[in-house]
């Protein structure tokens, strides 16, 4: 994804936060919402990663503490072309992951606990090369910044329910300040959801062409939505306009959030996948998970897997 789409995507959320401005404290109210925005995205553009990290609880690991992820993580980069990420690892017991940073120098995977027990070594494999696809499709910054603003709105919004709803100080009224509410994080979200479906796609396909095996990522998505299901993971539904810089949905689904995944259905992922290895030679086998999860858990069953990756 292009800085170019970065661009107009920041000045489509920035817009909408004018907006809000506007209506909540007219000409005045969206010169401030203007300057407020465009501080935000300057914070955003240096900081947001570190937020989104530290949001997560992420501790950055090396190849001391993990090697055997970090040489992973190593190796697969050097096959996607990238400079060797920052590694962070997230104690949370719902396997998922995700990529952030404002470019390809500056970038970092994070992966959880729960996915390094949950899946096989060509599994995660898998999942990190997705990661770095992000990377190499310069995602990573329009996926971080994006999470921010759209935390901004909503901020901004509810902001309005105790500045909004006077008449007589150029408010919008009570029927407008609730409209405000609930739109207005709806709006955010339907940009996030825009760009994101197509995103999911393009890493899907760049991850299994850095790893080589399409199905294990397709096995692993399976494995991280059906644990999504029934895992929570609080950080996640605390701060929802973040759900989507994960491989998948991390949200429960006992919200409205649902309704607004940024994710691709599951299923549709794993098909193109499925077809992508046909193309590819069939490389693998065709059923999808062969293998029991959690080889990370025992160093015997760690030390006699191979891989393309190491």
């Amino acid at each position: 994804m292009s800085y170019l789409r970065t661009a107009i995507l920041l000045a489509g959320l920035t817009a909408l936060f004018m907006g809000i401005g506007f209506l909540i404290g007219g000409q005045t109210g969206m010169i401030i919402a203007l300057v407020i925005a465009g501080g935000m995205n300057l914070f955003a553009y240096w900081n947001s990663d570190k937020m989104v990290l530290r949001m997560y609880g992420a501790r950055e690991v090396d190849a001391r503490q993990a090697p055997e992820l970090y040489d992973m993580v190593r190796q697969l980069a050097g096959n996607a072309g990238l400079p060797m990420p920052r590694v962070y690892i997230m104690e949370n017991a719902q396997p998922n992951a995700f990529a952030t940073g404002r470019n390809p120098e500056n970038a970092a995977v994070a992966v959880t606990t729960g996915l390094m027990q949950a899946v096989t070594r060509e599994e995660l494999a898998g999942v990190i090369a997705h990661e770095l696809a992000h990377i190499k499709h310069h995602d990573t910054l329009l996926m971080t910044i994006t999470a921010t603003i759209a935390g901004a709105i909503s901020m901004l919004a509810n902001f309005a329910m105790f500045f909004g709803g006077n008449r007589d100080n150029n408010g919008i009224g009570i029927l407008g300040t609730i409209a405000l509410v609930i739109f207005a994080p709806l709006a955010a979200g339907l940009v996030q959801m825009a760009i994101s479906r197509t995103r999911e796609f393009e890493a899907d396909r760049g991850g299994a062409e850095i790893s080589g095996q399409p199905l294990s990522l397709a096995s692993a998505l399976q494995k991280i939505a059906g644990a999504a299901h029934h895992i929570p993971n609080a950080p996640a539904e605390r701060n929802p306009t973040s759900a989507h810089v994960f491989i998948i949905n991390p949200l429960s689904g006992v919200r409205m959030d649902k309704l607004f995944s940024t994710h691709p259905a599951t299923e549709d992922r794993v098909a193109r996948l499925v077809e992508m290895s046909q193309t590819m030679g069939g490389a693998q086998s065709a059923g999808l998970a062969p293998e029991p999860a959690g080889p990370w858990s025992d160093p015997s069953a760690r030390s006699q897997r191979g891989g393309p990756w190491g």
